[in-house]
């Protein structure tokens, strides 16, 4: 029990690029999981709940300075710690 009181609200936009001013580092702490219209998403970058989507990389293609393009998918989204 005090190991789910120690761990940091999930926010409403969250963003795994530390450049990012939607990174928090703080959840990256701990294991958190991305439910995407009832299916569980290991590949989501960043998220919104209150504007429902996600942005996931675009297959294996890339920008010019290497880091993956990124698709936005509209849909249900919920955040939770695994």
């Amino acid at each position: 029990m005090t190991e789910a009181s120690n761990k940091p609200a999930l926010p409403d936009h969250l963003s795994i690029d530390p450049r990012s001013p939607h990174h928090v580092a703080a959840v990256f702490e701990h294991d958190i999981g991305i439910l995407f219209n009832g299916k569980e998403r290991v590949d989501v970058e960043e998220y919104c709940i209150s504007e429902g989507w996600v942005k996931v990389p675009a297959g294996r293609t890339v920008d010019r300075k290497g880091r993956p393009l990124l698709m936005k998918l509209k849909g249900k989204v919920e955040a939770f710690y695994k």
